[in-house]
């Protein structure tokens, strides 16, 4: 076989059927959903079951749910001591360095371990021990 040669398998590539166009297509007028009822209907709504009472109902529902509601990517102190002394961490080298998979609404900063090095922290939140144990150790917790 021969690179001119090539060609699709044999009922591999087959045209759309194009249905509603004219009685002598085979599929015209009731374009094959056959006479009335609800499968002859253009749309059905979502989570409709026949009449059955829908799963969406017959869970139960409790609480509240925020719609603005923030959701932050955790970043703790142990972590950032991979970087450099003195090196400044954005969100940025976070995500590049593999830290943080997914900036989401933004960075908090929690102050779980402990951190050895002067950094400078950019971050959308910290955590008041996170803040403090930066501060120690010379560095800046800037909120960006």
């Amino acid at each position: 076989m021969k690179l001119h040669e090539l060609q699709p398998a044999e009922g591999s590539r087959q045209v759309r059927n194009r249905v509603g166009r004219g009685t002598s297509s085979g599929n015209g007028k009731t374009a094959g959903r056959g006479q009335k009822g609800q499968k002859a209907r253009s749309k059905v709504r979502v989570g409709f079951e026949g009449g059955q009472m829908p799963l969406f109902r017959r869970m139960p529902k409790r609480g509240f749910k925020n719609i603005n509601r923030k959701d932050y990517a955790i970043v703790n102190l142990e972590t950032l001591n991979k970087f450099e002394d003195g090196a400044e961490v954005t969100p940025e080298l976070l995500f590049e360095a593999g830290i943080v998979k997914d900036q989401k609404d933004g960075i908090k900063v929690l102050g779980n371990g402990e951190l050895s090095k002067k950094l400078v922290v950019k971050a959308n939140k910290f955590s008041a021990s996170a803040k403090a144990a930066i501060e120690a150790k010379g560095g800046q917790a800037e909120v960006i």
